[in-house]
């Protein structure tokens, strides 16, 4: 068959255009964080508006300042973590009051405690759980219902972890718990939200640089053992930096997902595959 017979869409005519995102709205929670701060310096350098949320003003304003020297998209900020559903409702009409819609949602807020089980508070586990599954579901309840009510196919990105799927051995009951229930939550939105257009993903990286991570990047000696003991299990032989992660989330935020949704996408440098 000639390529003409075929019909030569506007994907394959412009293949960039698949990754279009310029005037869209993103609302990012997390947003001070290495991953959150990341997709909407992205986001916003492609010409999306962002709405960046956070425990931190000090450092949700740095992120703003940044996302503005960009001179690209326009930057709203909220002070607030998704601790509630009204929380989570702040931060969509936020976002609904500074650019009249939102497109893409991406929850990239978390916490980790570690701690053995036979040793770890009950609270302390608690604490783990809510931020990182009870949040995601507020805020997947406030925009989701948004994205229904006005028929909008929207795009949420999750964070998850290689630890959704993998134990370790340093005493993660609540992290790895709370991850493996981010993928299920992950596909159960997805398969709920398929007849609306709404596609869910995950990102599912292994260790990467940030704030919580930069002693494991150092010269201290209890950072470059646990470095070489995660080093051991990545076939790439490195650990991972932010802009690993971003062109991912630039296709599950993009038209160039639309048909890819219940996904966990492994950004891990091999350490599943082995």
């Amino acid at each position: 068959m000639t390529g003409e017979s075929l019909g030569i869409t506007e994907g394959l005519r412009n293949p960039l255009s698949l990754f279009d995102v310029s005037g869209k709205s993103a609302l990012i929670t997390g947003g001070s964080g290495a991953f959150g701060r990341g997709v909407a310096l992205a986001l916003a350098a492609l010409g999306a508006n962002v709405t960046i949320a956070g425990a931190s003003r000090a450092e949700l304003d740095g992120v703003a300042d940044e996302v503005r020297s960009l001179g690209k998209g326009a930057v709203n900020v909220v002070h607030a973590r998704p601790d509630s559903l009204e929380d989570a409702y702040r931060m969509r009409d936020s976002a609904l009051s500074a650019f009249g819609r939102i497109d893409q949602l991406v929850i990239a807020s978390g916490y980790n405690k570690a701690g053995f089980i036979h040793e770890m508070k009950y609270e302390d586990w608690q604490a783990v759980m809510d931020a990182n599954v009870r949040g995601a579901w507020f805020m997947a309840k406030s925009v989701g219902t948004y994205f229904i009510d006005k028929s909008v196919k929207g795009k949420v990105l999750l964070m998850s972890s290689v630890r959704g799927r993998h134990g370790n051995i340093s005493g993660y009951t609540a992290y790895c718990t709370s991850k493996g229930a981010t993928d299920a939550l992950t596909r159960v939105l997805a398969t709920e939200w398929a007849k609306y257009g709404i596609t869910v993903n995950a990102i599912a990286p292994t260790v990467f640089r940030s704030k919580l991570t930069a002693w494991m990047f150092g010269d201290d000696e209890l950072g470059q053992a646990t470095r070489k003991r995660s080093l051991s299990r990545i076939p790439l032989g490195r650990l991972a930096e932010v802009d690993d992660l971003i062109g991912m989330a630039l296709y599950l935020l993009s038209p160039a997902s639309d048909f890819c949704t219940g996904q966990v996408m492994y950004v891990d440098g091999g350490y599943t595959a082995g």
